[in-house]
């Protein structure tokens, strides 16, 4: 990815790695192709723990941050047509998106906004995926994370992130409570992040 298609918000520090940088365009690409699942997985896996430190870095608190994570990286599903690899790298099209959404809740709030351009507050620099060997483990471990769920955990991550249900419909469709929908999900997105260890 030629320099000036990416900004400081692509790879904190300023570079983000060239394997780590074209594996994630590619999987984006695919999710706006054709709605690939695996692809999202994988995604999913990657970004949300970096994006929810990256919330967690510019003033939200863990909960706040966990929740906007979720949103972002739905929105990532949802819009994922809209990407454009030729403009944006996939980690700073997250990123951005991520970024708007704070801003937008802290409108709502009227609340001070940070200043987006301070270094600390960039995104953590990308692990660069080495060798072949290392991504088939590392997706062997995301595809078991996310089959590992339970039952209950995985109905409502895959009508969040795949059928685009807001919680409110999910609890509807479900007959559940709306905080016990929220729960789940949260459950589930620390169930993921703890079984992947060192790649969340």
């Amino acid at each position: 990815m030629p320099a000036s298609t990416t900004s400081s918000m692509s790879a904190p520090g300023g570079a983000e790695r060239p394997a780590a940088a074209s594996e994630m365009n590619d999987l984006l690409a695919r999710v706006a192709a054709s709605g690939d699942r695996e692809a999202f997985s994988r995604l999913f896996a990657f970004f949300a723990p970096r994006v929810k430190g990256y919330l967690m870095r510019i003033g939200l608190s863990p909960d706040q941050a966990e929740d906007l994570a979720q949103d972002a990286l739905l929105k990532v599903w949802r819009k994922a047509r809209l990407f454009d690899p030729s403009k944006a790298s996939a980690a700073t099209w997250i990123y951005t998106i991520a970024r708007n959404l704070r801003i937008d809740a802290a409108r709502r709030l009227n609340r001070p906004l940070p200043d987006h351009e301070d270094p600390a507050l960039l995104p953590e620099e990308e692990p660069r995926a080495d060798v072949e060997l290392e991504r088939a483990q590392r997706d062997r471990r995301i595809h078991a994370a996310f089959d590992a769920l339970p039952p209950n955990q995985r109905a409502v991550v895959m009508l969040h992130f795949y059928e685009d249900e807001p919680h409110a419909a999910i609890a509807e469709r479900l007959d559940l409570p709306l905080g016990t929908v929220k729960s789940r999900l949260r459950l589930a997105f620390g169930r993921i992040r703890k079984e992947l260890g060192d790649l969340a």
